[in-house]
């Protein structure tokens, strides 16, 4: 099922309303259920010496007057002094069960604490913080816990704290069997945050490598160094990830803090196209992150007061740079960026707020560390939405622009396939008309050929009897002397001359002399029974024969024939009969070499002379 695209916002805003609700919800009434609980521990009164005139031990702080003691709000928050502070409180044997009874101190970055428990002439010393390694506490917990015996009446703790970060102090007395509930509730608790966090981490390192958007990965790393920071704000950090490196704890906030920026700087960036809208924007985010590069790489080395003056000023700008980009975009109908702004303003709040509490300048009740937890589980939600959307959108773009191509192509494959049948047609079309043009060339040189044999034929054949002319008789005479030669067949010649034919044209006339000719054109042709045979009009009244395949007697015996034919058949012309007979001589053999069949004719040519010295009306086949 596919929306318009305001359907879709309308969509979005509903489901993003939805979520939000959920999540504070589901946060007040954790909140609640926490409040409304049995109170199974209790703030004790606490004073703190404010006077710097006395010695820091223990002896002078014992004896210092009473105007010296000045009562604070517990949690106590000393804010960035650097100097020990030193707290004292009573207990009531009232407010001291029979089970053991535990100090807590629920804020994990302390260097040093001192614990004094005075009970009439007895005093119990302990001593913990996070300049030791974790492994030396008595109790693996990741804030600092001191046991209290079973005393008879009531006691009088003092306390000297002391650390380079922010010395708050939040002093909480336990029952064991309550305090231990409790640790094992916020475990669970902290477990499924950090289990969101890791879950959130996972997912967009999955989005990242099957879709190679690097906003998803900025995401992850912003994830990552967010739940280190916590991790470590909580103590959890210094309990499972180093608990032997108490000079890398010391450093780890700033550090962290510092790389949780940059990843929240370009993730920033990159979601919200920044460079598309404003070039000197992308220029001073990228001069944020950069700064806090800077931040994360000093802290190893400087003053944690120091770097993290710094990183809360820097942390302050980015703050106001990024809500207010966020809703300059907003206003821009960039719909995600508003989704944004209330996703980042839930932790940048919270953490802002935490920040203030941290340095004194604000006092909340409830623990900053646990501030943040709540702005960055909405805010982490929050933002998993915003990037649900995102990838949505992406892959609805990444679809419709893959439909586009494929449409594209489609219509590519359309035109091809038009363009193939054009050219087919074309083709076709081609090949008809060339076919056409063929089919009439070849007809035309059909006719052509036709014409070339007539015409061949009308240059070989004597115009007045009708039969092979002289050109005609030298043709065929080579061909056939080839054949011989190659068939190794003898070839058989006459040649054949009308007697007296001076005379009749003398008598009868030129019209009556060629009519003569025509007779003896005619019997002669008649007389040939074979395809093969040839008779032409050599010239004037003689002509010549060529009988293939026959030898002397055969071509005799035919002359013969021709002979008596004419003998006997006179040429009427007008009721006029003229007698006419023929001299032949004949020539027979196997040619040998290439112009034996010239000899061949020139020896019938002499019989021929032979029969008309000899008296004529006969045939000479031998000398």
């Amino acid at each position: 099922m596919q929306f318009s695209a305001p359907t879709t916002r309308i969509t979005d805003k509903w489901l993003f309303a939805i979520t939000v609700v959920f999540v504070v919800a589901l946060l007040v009434l954790f909140t609640s259920s926490e409040l409304q609980q049995p109170k199974q521990y209790f703030w004790p009164a606490v004073q703190v010496l404010n006077n710097q005139q006395y010695d820091d031990t223990l002896d002078a702080v014992l004896y210092a007057p009473e105007s010296a003691w000045q009562e604070e709000t517990n949690p106590l928050n000393a804010g960035l002094s650097g100097e020990p502070v030193w707290i004292r409180f009573i207990l009531p044997v009232t407010q001291i069960d029979q089970q053991t009874t535990y100090i807590d101190i629920g804020y994990p970055l302390l260097d040093s604490i001192d614990v004094w428990v005075q009970y009439g002439n007895k005093t119990d010393h302990s001593y913990s913080g996070d300049a030791l390694p974790f492994n030396q506490r008595e109790h693996k917990y990741h804030g600092f816990l001191f046991p209290l015996e079973d005393y008879p009446g009531a006691v009088n703790v003092v306390m000297r704290v002391q650390s380079s970060s922010v010395v708050k102090v939040p002093v909480k007395i336990w029952q064991q069997q309550a305090f231990w509930e409790y640790v094992s509730n916020t475990n669970l608790v902290m477990g499924l945050f950090f289990g969101l966090l890791l879950a959130m981490a996972l997912s967009n390192l999955f989005f990242f490598f099957t879709t190679r958007t690097l906003t998803f990965i900025f995401y992850t790393g912003y994830v990552i160094c967010l739940g280190l920071t916590l991790a470590t704000l909580h103590g959890f950090a210094y309990k499972y990830l180093w608990p032997e490196q108490p000079w890398f704890q010391s450093k780890a906030i700033s550090l962290f803090a510092s790389t949780t920026l940059i990843f929240a700087v370009v993730f920033s960036a990159s979601l919200l196209e920044i460079s598309n809208y404003s070039k000197r924007l992308a220029t001073t985010f990228s001069g944020l992150a950069g700064a806090f590069g800077v931040i994360a790489a000093s802290a190893l080395f400087l003053d944690y007061a120091v770097s993290i003056r710094i990183f809360l000023v820097l942390l302050t700008i980015t703050v106001f740079l990024i809500m207010g980009v966020a809703m300059w975009l907003a206003r821009k109908k960039v719909s995600i960026a508003g989704y944004y702004a209330l996703a980042w303003g839930a932790l940048l709040v919270s953490a802002f707020t935490a920040s203030l509490d941290n340095l004194d300048i604000v006092n909340i009740s409830i623990p900053s560390q646990y501030l943040l937890v709540y702005g960055a589980t909405i805010e982490v939600l929050m933002l998993a939405f915003i990037l649900a959307i995102s990838y949505s959108r992406q892959r609805d773009f990444m679809l419709s622009a893959k439909e586009d191509a494929l449409e594209k192509e489609r219509e590519a494959v359309r035109a091809k396939q038009a363009l193939i049948e054009l050219q087919q047609s074309t083709q076709d079309e081609l090949e008809y008309k060339v076919g056409e043009r063929t089919l009439e060339l070849e007809i035309a040189l059909r006719e052509l050929s036709e014409a070339n044999r007539e015409l061949e034929k009308l240059n070989t054949i004597d115009p007045l009897t009708g039969i092979r002319n002289r050109r005609h008789f030298d043709k065929r005479l080579q061909a056939e002397g080839r054949r011989s030669r190659r068939e190794q067949t003898p070839l058989a010649l006459a040649m054949v001359d009308i007697d007296h034919f001076k005379s009749v044209n003398d008598q009868h006339g030129h019209s009556a002399g060629d009519a003569c000719i025509q007779h003896v054109a005619t019997i002669l042709q008649q007389q040939l029974k074979r395809l093969s045979d040839d008779v032409c009009r050599y010239g004037g009244e003689e002509f010549g024969l060529i009988l293939p395949n026959t030898d002397t007697a055969g071509a005799q015996q035919l002359l013969e024939a021709m002979r008596a034919e004419i003998e006997a058949n006179p040429c009427q012309i007008d009721g006029t009969s003229i007698s006419l007979t023929i001299s032949a001589g004949v020539a027979s053999g196997i040619i040998a070499f290439g112009d034996e069949e010239t000899s061949l004719l020139k020896t019938a040519d002499e019989r021929l002379y032979q029969a008309k010295q000899t008296g004529r009306n006969r045939v000479v086949a031998e000398q």
